[in-house]
């Protein structure tokens, strides 16, 4: 069995949670030892489309010509489309129309979790669903000094300055406005944001907030990746994720495998395998900056357990679930 993976768009994305995701099937396939390719001129059995934009549809309904097995992988859906781009809570009803008619076409979905199974469902999908974690692969986020003096080094950071990250695009979605809001309530603390995309592709209100309508102790540097950012996962006092909607969360996965104290809004995307005993969950604000402040006091540590979530899903685990999906397909 040969798998073609394949994500448009992949300039654009590979800085996105999608384009990681790619990069995990990749490391996932490789443990399996299942051959794959990304050439879409080359042979395979089974097609793994991470996208939904025109190229990704036209490529479905070749390869379904061609008698090719497709799975769709359920990255994205109608909610996580909403307060993203220019004009997207316009699009999304249409949006969701379309990705339902994708995922009715495949022969199969993979999707993050759980509740991007039921939303995908809630949509009226009967392609057969089975959810599978992005996985993490566990040796890249632990502890390392070096990598540690390259984050502190690039951001000036001395070594008792308590600093809370945060990583996503720029998308309201995603909770910027109450990253700084929270930002503003701590100036003795020093708040940073990795992420990037182009700024014309997002609402003004929120160029505004990252050109420079912030207080002095936030910064958007733009995407790292490497020794910097993974530096900053385990350097830094906290990991702050205030988003609205995910599917599931691949920088969450990150933040826990460098077992590092992590504070989440409490939604919905979580239920069944993130609770309140690994992380510290909120809803507001006030919760936020509670929540912080007791870890930056000592009076609260829930690493370890915490820790144990990115256990249950990395890449090795995640490798057999995707060679059960890939046999599964390749038997229909």
């Amino acid at each position: 069995m040969k798998v073609l993976l394949y994500l448009e768009g992949k300039t654009v994305l590979e800085k996105s949670g999608i384009g990681r995701a790619l990069q995990h099937q990749m490391e996932a396939l490789d443990k399996a030892g299942i051959p794959y390719t990304t050439d879409l001129l080359g042979e395979y059995d089974v097609i793994h489309i991470n996208t939904y934009g025109p190229r990704s549809w036209l490529l479905l309904h070749a390869a379904k010509r061609r008698g090719k097995k497709v799975i769709l992988h359920g990255h994205s859906t109608r909610e996580d489309f909403q307060n993203s781009f220019i004009g997207s809570n316009v699009l999304a009803p249409y949006v969701g129309k379309y990705l339902a008619s994708m995922y009715q076409k495949a022969d199969f979905i993979i999707t993050p979790s759980p509740y991007s199974k039921q939303l995908i469902e809630s949509y009226g999908v009967t392609t057969p669903i089975v959810a599978v974690s992005n996985g993490i692969d566990l040796n890249k986020y632990q502890q390392d000094a070096h990598k540690e003096a390259v984050f502190r080094q690039h951001f000036g950071i001395e070594e008792n300055q308590p600093v809370v990250i945060s990583a996503g695009l720029y998308f309201r979605r995603k909770g910027i406005e109450d990253f700084v809001k929270v930002a503003e309530r701590m100036p003795h603390v020093r708040f940073i944001w990795f992420g990037s995309i182009n700024k014309w592709m997002i609402p003004s209100y929120i160029r505004k907030i990252v050109e420079g309508d912030h207080p002095e102790n936030v910064s958007f540097p733009g995407y790292f990746k490497g020794a910097v950012y993974q530096g900053a996962m385990t350097a830094a006092s906290a990991f702050f994720f205030p988003s609205y909607e995910e599917t599931e969360g691949i920088v969450v996965l990150e933040a826990l495998a460098s077992r590092q104290h992590v504070v989440l809004r409490d939604i919905p995307v979580y239920e069944g395998w993130i609770d309140d005993s690994q992380v510290e969950l909120g809803r507001s604000v006030d919760d936020f900056v509670t929540s912080l402040q007791a870890i930056l006091d000592k009076k609260v540590d829930k690493r370890e357990a915490g820790y144990q979530v990115a256990v249950s899903r990395s890449i090795d685990k995640v490798s057999n679930q995707l060679v059960e999906a890939y046999e599964r397909v390749r038997e229909m």
